[in-house]
């Protein structure tokens, strides 16, 4: 049993407790609607607002079969040298253009980057592949669109999107420069590693997991599938650049270490980082948790290192 007293700072506790007042551990209990309404109020509460000068724009993308909303965000006044699509977490049934506003707003103030956060189809009302699809013509669209590289970034059920996309387009004229995932679950083995180690972690448990990948999929056995699960790739060669950066008390940390080491192993760029001490949905926390704060930081430097085309780990 893992002993969390040990791992965890106060700081972190003290965001814990705070994303508990708002967000109960039983949630998954709830009904989707509850769910949301519940996930909405704590981002709303952990809000931060735009850095100075960062404007956005909400538009929608034309894709086959229906419009997929984005918010764009600009630095005022800049000349954006890369475009950074992100796809938010949310376990793919929660989330949206609002749930991540300051993060992406964030973003963009701190590299000069354009920020596309992308509003993809959730479950169960529309389930795999249509966040999938949405993601890439989201892709298609941004490259149609910038003439700009394209950096690749996610947190959570967003980095599963986000590292998708990555192998989906390996062989298109253009690709990503780069892709920064943030404590992506990738379909690792749930046998082994932190989903042993923090089945039970405090804000993401193993029976979570296992609720969102019901919902994701309506229950349907899809091994194999790579745009569900990044993992099950036999081939990792040819991918952009990438940065996983994980949180330690979370189940899903060894998804990031498999996969850095897969991209390693094919002859690719890597790098893979754990956040001592943090646990999953830490992002909310970069304003009051020191190590978050640092993190975060990494997370800036990271994009804005890929969005240069450059390698420094």
């Amino acid at each position: 049993m893992t002993d969390y007293t040990k791992l965890i700072d106060a700081e972190t506790w003290a965001f814990i407790e705070r994303t508990k007042s708002y967000y109960p551990p039983d949630t998954v209990d709830y009904t989707i609607v509850q769910q949301r309404e519940i996930y909405d109020r704590m981002c709303r509460e952990f809000f931060a607002g735009y850095p100075e000068g960062v404007s956005a724009e909400t538009t929608a993308i034309a894709a086959p079969g229906c419009d997929v909303p984005v918010r764009i965000y600009r630095l005022v006044g800049n000349a954006a040298e890369a475009v950074v699509l992100y796809f938010h977490g949310g376990g793919f049934i929660l989330g949206g253009l609002d749930s991540h506003d300051d993060v992406c707003a964030e973003l963009c103030g701190r590299t000069g980057y354009e920020v596309v956060s992308v509003d993809y189809r959730l479950a169960p009302e529309r389930r795999h592949p249509a966040a999938f699809d949405d993601a890439m013509a989201a892709f298609e669209w941004a490259i149609a669109t910038y003439v700009q590289p394209i950096v690749l970034a996610g947190d959570s059920a967003g980095g599963n999107i986000a590292a998708a996309i990555s192998h989906a387009t390996r062989g298109h004229k253009r690709h990503p420069v780069g892709q920064l995932l943030i404590y992506p679950g990738l379909g690792g083995d749930r046998s082994r590693g932190s989903y042993v180690r923090h089945t039970e972690a405090p804000m993401l448990t193993m029976r979570d997991l296992d609720f969102y990948q019901d919902i994701r999929t309506g229950g349907e056995d899809r091994t194999g599938d790579i745009t569900l699960s990044p993992l099950a790739d036999g081939d990792f060669a040819n991918l952009p650049p990438t940065v996983v950066i994980t949180a330690e008390c979370d189940p899903l940390s060894s998804d990031g270490e498999a996969y850095g080491e897969r991209i390693v192993a094919a002859g690719g760029k890597a790098f893979w980082f754990e956040e001592a001490g943090l646990v999953h949905g830490y992002l909310r926390a970069r304003h009051s948790v020191g190590r978050a704060r640092e993190s975060f930081t990494r997370i800036v430097d990271a994009v804005a290192v890929l969005g240069r085309g450059e390698w420094v780990w």
